[in-house]
């Protein structure tokens, strides 16, 4: 685990977000982080394709669950 530094207006949204989402910042900030790396390795895919991957994948089991 490491520190990321981001700026207070970022940090408020991801506040925000966490609260409606119902996930700590920390989890919330991870979720965004995970999505954004897949969809830029993946620039064809939508958002709702990312995401329905990756509960495919989390449904199979514990292996990676990155689609790169």
């Amino acid at each position: 685990m490491g520190i990321v530094k981001i700026g207070e207006e970022l940090h408020e949204e991801i506040r925000r977000a966490s609260t409606v989402m119902c996930r700590s910042i920390n989890a919330q900030a991870e979720f965004w982080m995970k999505i954004g790396m897949i969809a830029e390795a993946n620039p064809g895919l939508t958002y709702t394709e990312i995401v329905r991957m990756q509960l495919e994948a989390a449904q199979a089991g514990p292996a990676d669950t990155a689609v790169a």
